[in-house]
């Protein structure tokens, strides 16, 4: 009943609970917390307005671009696919591709691009109408600035209802859903935000016309284990040989993908990751796309938090089990 107005209170949540040791280090340097927080939550807000004063015009311009060129880029595919079928026919014989099947291909093609196309106009076009302005410029500072400030005094008061029988367990449950939460987030943001200048800068050096887009949106989307990276991949190659319209240009943008790729997994990840992520990439896949579907956006925010939480618990019953004379000394059964 309330999802439509909990997204800016749960993103405030994610915001303070991001900046919180910061907001923490500041208070050990006698800064008040109020101020502190404050600071940081302006902080925050100027980042994202001059992001989006940056960044915004320059996506408009290669949405512009991009109708503009979409016809072009069709013919430019259609002609690439044609090539490659006459080769393949001259390989194979021509017995195993009639014109009718190499005209369907063909259609096919430039009707993939057209698609992709028309998706990525729209998906930057409308990314201002996926959030409410006054939502996100007064409701989710404003929540996570008294998050961030009451943030300690709330965790104390939450230790004080715990039942003192089990308050041990539980505190140690709150410490391993922090530590694994903490380090998938903050970790995960910051190889976002890396794989995102890379490869819009790489992208763009190789010439292809919205390679800023296409980078920026690949970055975006690698919080999604492998699902963020395919996607980019592919709507970049089929821009790549739409552009182009020869197979060097698209050779140089899979190459763009598998230095990325290298970059990842050798660099970025175990610098910024390590081993302290205890999520698999397939929990977290089905956790992000099952709260999608149950929650919208709002199910995206809350869907690793909750996977961590189930991680944990599941990880201490399965000890709790190990260490159990159900496990070590089952009850025998029979005479």
């Amino acid at each position: 009943m309330f999802s439509a107005i909990l997204t800016p209170f749960v993103l405030a949540a994610v915001i303070a609970y991001f900046l919180d040791p910061i907001a923490t280090r500041l208070t050990r340097l006698r800064l008040p917390r109020t101020l502190g927080a404050l600071l940081l939550v302006l902080g925050m807000v100027a980042v994202a307005l001059l992001g989006v004063l940056l960044l915004y015009p320059l996506l408009i311009a290669q949405v512009t671009v991009l109708l503009q060129r979409l016809p072009s880029y069709v013919l430019g595919v259609g002609q690439a696919v044609r090539d490659a079928l006459v080769a393949l026919s001259e390989a194979v014989g021509p017995e195993m591709f009639d014109q009718r099947l190499q005209d369907l291909a063909v259609g096919q093609a430039g009707a993939i691009i057209s698609w992709l196309g028309t998706s990525i106009a729209r998906m930057i076009g409308g990314t201002v109408a996926l959030f409410n302005v006054f939502t996100l410029v007064t409701v989710t500072p404003v929540v996570a600035f008294y998050l961030l400030r009451d943030w300690p005094a709330m965790l104390a008061r939450m230790d004080a209802w715990l039942p003192r029988r089990s308050a041990a367990t539980l505190r140690q449950l709150a410490r391993d859903t922090d530590r694994v939460l903490s380090a998938w987030l903050r970790g995960q943001l910051l190889c976002c935000a890396l794989l995102a200048i890379y490869y819009a800068a790489a992208l763009s050096a190789v010439g292809l016309e919205l390679g800023l887009t296409v980078g920026l949106v690949s970055g975006l989307l690698s919080f999604i284990p492998y699902v963020g990276s395919i996607t980019g991949l592919i709507t970049a190659l089929a821009l790549a040989l739409a552009q182009f319209g020869t197979w060097n240009g698209v050779l140089l943008v899979l190459a763009v993908f598998l230095a990325g790729q290298v970059i990842e997994g050798y660099i970025i990840y175990p610098r910024l990751l390590g081993d302290r992520v205890e999520l698999h990439a397939v929990w977290v896949i089905f956790a992000l796309f099952a709260g999608g579907v149950a929650f919208g956006f709002l199910g995206v925010l809350l869907a690793v938090p909750l996977a961590a939480v189930l991680g944990v618990i599941a990880r201490y019953w399965l000890r709790r089990y190990l260490e159990s004379p159900l496990y070590l000394d089952p009850p025998r059964t029979g005479s």
